[in-house]
């Protein structure tokens, strides 16, 4: 199958990729938002292709992720539109989404949270959730420090709860990892590493922080836990399926992540024990064999349905 999709979340592409089919990805001479062709920081199989949008043409079936790259879809491809985030503006509880009373095309959410939070009227829906390629090392703890990974935490501000970091760094020293991290004060930070490295350094650190208040669910969350890594985080958003008792604290009240964070640095033993138990969790609601089943399933109902 010839699936057309835009480079927009590098994580999760890497996921989907890693599928049966052939990926066809535009590419512009800036490399772009609209253009950004295969990764540069992920590992993607040669499956993916990269080629200007007017180039391609033999498409069975679109993945679109953004609003505006419907019109760049060739007429008559069915598109599946994978919605990865939670309601940003409005009043939330109303918050319609942008595709919402549409027969063209069914909306794939990431989340079950998300799922019920946008309301898409007549439009089709389903919930596909992630699923994420394991990553090649496994969680050691060996230094006392806290690990966070985020994007633009600095312009996110409250979203990623940047606010919180100083109540964590009197615990102990925070690293922060990904894009935009550089201008970040009081912690140490790793301004966008490749995917192999930044997973190599979070190992080390003692503890995974998830201090996001309001965001879908971040992958870099899953790949600590199948890491095997002790995880904190807010009880917000579908964080709460996705720690479920044993496999890492979740509170609302961060004096009880801070007390929580302490008792990790302390007790080496007992992360071990919780970083453990997130592993096995992690390992059987996110492992990338069912996320790519139930990606095949949708794809070939979407395909046979428009023939």
């Amino acid at each position: 199958m010839n699936i057309l999709l835009w480079h927009v979340h590098g994580s999760w592409t890497t996921s989907f990729v890693q599928g049966k089919h052939r990926y066809l990805v535009p590419v512009n001479p800036d490399r772009d938002a609209w253009g950004r062709g295969r990764a540069r920081t992920f590992d993607w199989p040669d499956s993916v292709e990269e080629h200007p949008i007017e180039e391609i043409k033999d498409v069975d079936v679109a993945i679109a992720q953004r609003p505006e790259e419907l019109d760049l879809i060739p007429p008559h491809v069915p598109v599946i539109y994978v919605e990865h985030n939670t309601p940003k503006d409005g009043d939330v509880p109303y918050s319609r989404h942008p595709l919402a009373d549409r027969d063209d095309l069914i909306i794939a959410h990431v989340t079950d949270f998300n799922d019920l939070f946008w309301d898409a009227g007549g439009t089709r829906t389903t919930v596909i959730e992630h699923g994420i390629v394991e990553p090649g090392v496994r969680w050691t703890g060996e230094l006392e420090r806290l690990a966070i990974v985020t994007n633009e935490p600095v312009r996110r501000g409250r979203v990623t709860g940047t606010d919180l970091y100083g109540r964590f760094a009197a615990v102990a020293p925070l690293d922060v990892f990904g894009m935009g991290v550089a201008a970040l004060q009081g912690v140490t930070a790793f301004d966008d590493p490749p995917q192999h490295e930044m997973h190599a350094e979070v190992a080390r650190r003692r503890a995974y922080l998830h201090l996001c208040r309001w965001t879908s669910l971040g992958l870099s969350l899953i790949e600590a836990m199948q890491m095997g890594m002790p995880v904190l985080a807010l009880a917000t958003t579908e964080a709460v399926a996705a720690v479920p008792p044993g496999a890492g604290v979740i509170a609302t009240r961060v004096d009880t992540l801070v007390e929580a964070a302490q008792w990790l640095i302390d007790e080496p033993d007992e992360a071990a024990r919780m970083g453990e138990r997130a592993r096995q969790v992690a390992l059987a609601k996110y492992g990338l064999d069912r996320f790519l089943a139930d990606w095949d399933r949708l794809l070939e109902e979407e395909t046979c349905a428009s023939r």
